[in-house]
């Protein structure tokens, strides 16, 4: 779990570390989590998500952006109109995103007692539910009321923790349910024609071969 939001709000901003555009009207920050502790079994460094679909902006899964004008500068010029949370210890600052911004939210139905939303998002299920701009929510297997999102414009998955990164290899997440459950859900979704899928932990951006190969190896972290 990343942590209480109450507490990050009052610790100094951390330094962001990377601005990256994956594809057109997709584009990515990372920057260390300020509830990071050494113990956990998640890299300090986080990814947060902005895109851009048939007239909205969707920033996913984000962290309020660190010290540096660089980035809050690309989401002044283009106003994120929705906030989503993808689980529910990934609420990181989706406040912060609907205050400055106006931007509708969304998120799972049930949130940890110590990182709760002040604003009341809307519920984002993983049933295919169709959000503004033609995004799409998808299901995963791994019963952490969590769901992943189809960008149809720029052909990416996004994910919460379903899938990760560490040491730069593309792992599925570890679950007790991996063989009976979580496999044949993530392979229902090579249906789609995805050519890029992110992850908020390890190394972000990964193209379909990586997340092939991902069903093979066994689960990390």
């Amino acid at each position: 779990m990343e942590g209480d939001r109450r507490a990050r709000s009052g610790r100094a901003a951390l330094a962001l570390t990377e601005i990256r555009d994956v594809a057109p009207g997709l584009w990515i920050w990372r920057q260390p989590h300020p509830d990071w502790a050494p113990h956990l079994d998640w890299e300090e460094t986080v990814t947060s998500t902005c895109v851009a679909s048939r007239g909205e902006v969707a920033v996913i899964d984000a962290l309020a952006p660190a010290e540096g004008p660089e980035a809050w500068a690309r989401l002044d010029a283009s106003p994120p109109t929705l906030a989503l949370v993808l689980k529910p210890d990934h609420v990181r600052d989706v406040d912060v995103f609907v205050s400055r911004y106006g931007a509708r939210g969304f998120g799972p139905r049930v949130y940890f007692r110590d990182d709760l939303p002040e604003t009341v998002l809307e519920p984002l299920l993983p049933d295919g539910q169709e959000l503004p701009g033609g995004l799409q929510t998808l299901y995963d297997g791994r019963s952490r009321d969590e769901t992943p999102l189809w960008l149809p414009e720029q052909r990416a998955l996004v994910f919460a923790d379903g899938l990760t990164a560490r040491a730069g290899e593309l792992r599925v997440w570890r679950t007790p349910w991996h063989e009976q459950a979580v496999l044949p859900a993530l392979r229902a979704l090579l249906e789609l024609p995805f050519e890029l899928v992110i992850v908020a932990h390890g190394e972000p951006v990964h193209d379909r071969a990586a997340f092939e190969r991902a069903l093979d190896l066994p689960p990390g972290p």
